[in-house]
């Protein structure tokens, strides 16, 4: 067996980026940690077995995506409400009850990923990237995110699924046909100059601390999108969002703490009513507007973006 001090400098800079890939597949923080230490403990039992005739980067993918692949021969694709349904444009409309039979999409801390991926925009990892590879079967899922996210050469990728270059080629086609057809992936969004993010992150803070919808108003685009699973029910139209958020949301002032953070390489905050963790709210910004929120009502996300000390 390889000491630990030799494992670790070889293999452990590599960690943010293989997590990032484990979530784009799985769709699942809580997942993707689990499936980076399976990847690390068969890594580390095979290094005295490793010839070198890859780079320890490419064969740490090759058994972090097999591990992937093999976990979702039994899981089933974890999409949004906007993949089951729908919308309504009427905020009277009766809210289904959540569904917690449903495996739902995660969000992912950007603090748990590549800060100069992060930086440069290289991440793949926004909410409506990762939403649409849930349409994909697992190894059209893989081929693309190794393909087209992580730019693998053909050959490299069919040698890391033990198949052929020309399965490869064959399965990316597949994957960028059904990606088009799942609708458009908004990846280079334009976003507002600093400057305008900030004031638009901070009046949207204070409309909701201050339970003052109507001041929400002018935040939000005209045809802005609210989900918030394990709800299914989801919303679209300014009027039905707002309407939403003023009958069954924004109730009283400082019922909403919201601590500012990244998630997905987007605006997002941790939520708490009152003193009690309620999940993690994510944004997407379209010019100097808000144009989806997305809003993952699950306290058990909580602790991923703001650990608990250890006592």
């Amino acid at each position: 067996m390889p000491s630990d001090v030799e494992f670790a400098a070889l293999a452990e800079p590599f960690r943010p980026e293989l997590l990032a890939h484990c979530y784009r597949i799985l769709g699942s923080i809580h997942d993707a940690e689990d499936l980076v230490q399976e990847t690390y403990l068969r890594a580390w039992r095979a290094f005295d077995r490793f010839e070198g005739r890859s780079s320890v980067r490419r064969w740490l993918y090759k058994i972090a995506t097999m591990a992937c692949l093999t976990a979702l021969e039994t899981r089933s694709r974890r999409p949004l409400p906007s993949g089951l349904g729908a919308p309504s444009d009427d905020h009277r409309v009766a809210v289904a009850a959540a569904e917690p039979s449903v495996s739902w999409l995660q969000p992912i801390p950007d603090a748990l990923l590549d800060p100069a991926a992060v930086v440069a925009g290289r991440t793949g990892v926004r909410l409506a990237f990762i939403a649409a590879l849930q349409f994909l079967p697992a190894r059209q899922r893989a081929v693309l995110t190794l393909r087209d996210v992580l730019a693998f050469r053909a050959a490299e990728v069919a040698e890391m699924l033990d198949t052929t270059t020309a399965a490869v080629d064959s399965l990316l086609r597949r994957a960028r046909t059904r990606l088009a057809e799942a609708g458009p992936v908004e990846e280079d969004l334009a976003e507002p100059a600093e400057e305008t993010r900030r004031t638009l992150l901070d009046n949207y803070v204070s409309a909701f601390t201050r339970a003052d919808p109507a001041a929400l108003v002018d935040l939000l685009r005209a045809d802005v999108e609210l989900e918030m699973p394990p709800i299914p029910t989801w919303f679209t139209g300014r009027d039905a969002v707002i309407g939403f958020l003023t009958n069954r949301v924004l109730r009283h002032g400082n019922q909403w703490r919201m601590v500012p953070t990244y998630a997905n390489n987007q605006p997002a905050f941790v939520e708490y009513e009152r003193t009690e963790p309620h999940g993690i709210q994510v944004l997407t910004l379209m010019g100097a507007r808000i144009a989806r929120i997305t809003a993952f009502n699950d306290p058990s996300l909580v602790p991923t973006f703001i650990p608990v000390p250890a006592r």
